[in-house]
């Protein structure tokens, strides 16, 4: 430490020599005004883009709901089309040149052959036969979301060739094509699952929680008791209730149901929670005195106070109801075929023979696996920014 100066000795101070810039002077105050005027949204906006994961993976889930309105162009094949030629074909590398010279995205057309020893289909690119891609063209038939018919596709096979990215199943049936058709049922049971989780977790936490008494006491003893089953077998033993003669719309309806259903129980409690604390503030017992019912209370005054965290439990409610699904129609006990969901398309690949000789039909666990993840960075994301004075 420096020493102190001698009493009545002026005191040592330093001045800046840098010339003052009232440009830079007023734009910090700017900044700090805009930070001080702006808005709840506005805050949580610019705090959420700060989260670089959550910002990707919100843009990735954004792009690949938007893909699943179209999935009918994006897909090269129709979801039926078989080709019985080319049973468990290995999946096609996409190449460029050939022979050093530019051709654009082509594939090499394949002979086969059966191995007579382990009855097992051998495929072998043939070199001289260039099959380029075709892009904008005309394919198969389909009807979009069973309403207009066209045979416009976004890429094509060449004209009498064949265009298997992933492989084909054993069937014939082209594997990319079934993911993009399967991504429309998987992703959208999350979003109805999570819309019927979420209306019975508002109304029935919020009541508990704005009433309490009696009606508390028996909401937090049912809570507990189907906490206290085990998922699985609860899953199981809803989803063997419905009747196989059941159509596989109302199969799939049924299914979303019961994963909403299973799902309310964690909601309830944390909108219980909430609104323990927020029932005594001084602007819920105002609107009480101005005669507002029940429901307007809970709806304009309470929810909206805590609205960010429960959208934040949405996103990470919904990979639990797309691995429900999976789960669910892997085991046989969710949807059926003609239905197709990354669940149906994962059973087969049940046995271990069928891993060992045909891995490529594990590749709808790819897009499994991406959604979820995205969709807990997202939760991350949200979460932070539901509260952005920290």
């Amino acid at each position: 430490m420096s020493p102190l100066p001698p009493p009545g000795a002026p005191l040592q101070h330093y001045v800046s020599t840098a010339p003052f810039d009232p440009i830079a002077t007023e734009s910090m105050a700017a900044a700090s005004s805009r930070i001080h005027l702006a808005s709840q949204k506005q805050l949580m906006w610019w705090k959420f883009k700060q989260h670089r994961l959550a910002l990707a993976s919100g843009i990735f889930l954004l792009v690949v709901y938007l893909m699943i309105v179209v999935v009918e162009f994006l897909a090269p094949y129709g979801l039926h089309t078989r080709n019985v030629d080319y049973i468990h074909s290995p999946p096609q590398r996409v190449h460029l040149f050939d022979k050093g010279e530019f051709v654009g995205p082509f594939v090499y057309g394949r002979t086969m052959q059966l191995d007579l020893d382990t009855l097992r289909r051998v495929y072998t690119d043939n070199p001289n036969d260039v099959q380029p891609i075709r892009f904008f063209c005309r394919g198969d038939s389909y009807k979009f979301w069973g309403l207009v018919q066209s045979d416009l596709h976004l890429v094509c096979p060449a004209q009498g060739g064949q265009m298997y990215l992933l492989g084909t199943d054993r069937l014939g049936r082209d594997v990319l094509s079934r993911i993009l058709y399967g991504a429309r049922i998987s992703l959208t049971i999350g979003l109805i699952g999570i819309a019927i989780s979420f209306v019975l977790g508002i109304v029935i936490g919020g009541l508990a929680g704005y009433w309490g008494g009696v009606f508390d006491l028996i909401v937090q003893r049912v809570i507990e008791v189907l906490q206290s089953l085990p998922s699985l077998p609860l899953w199981m033993a809803l989803a063997a209730i419905m009747p196989v003669t059941w159509s596989p719309i109302v199969i799939y309806f049924g299914i979303t149901v019961i994963l909403g259903i299973i799902d309310w129980t964690g909601l309830a409690r944390a909108v219980r929670s909430k609104l323990l604390a927020l029932r005594e503030e001084d602007y819920v017992q105002a609107a009480q005195l101005m005669g507002a019912s029940t429901p307007r209370i809970i709806a304009r005054h309470l929810v909206p106070g805590f609205m960010s965290h429960l959208i934040a439990s949405a996103t990470i409610s919904i990979p639990g109801m797309i691995l429900g699904e999976t789960a669910l129609s892997f085991l046989g006990l969710g949807l059926r075929p003609p239905i197709t969901s990354w669940g149906i398309l994962l059973t087969e690949a049940k046995s271990v023979s069928v891993i060992a000789f045909y891995p490529w039909l594990l590749f709808p666990i790819i897009p499994v696996v991406l959604v979820i993840l995205a969709f807990n960075f997202l939760g991350d994301g949200l979460r932070d920014a539901a509260d952005p004075y920290k």
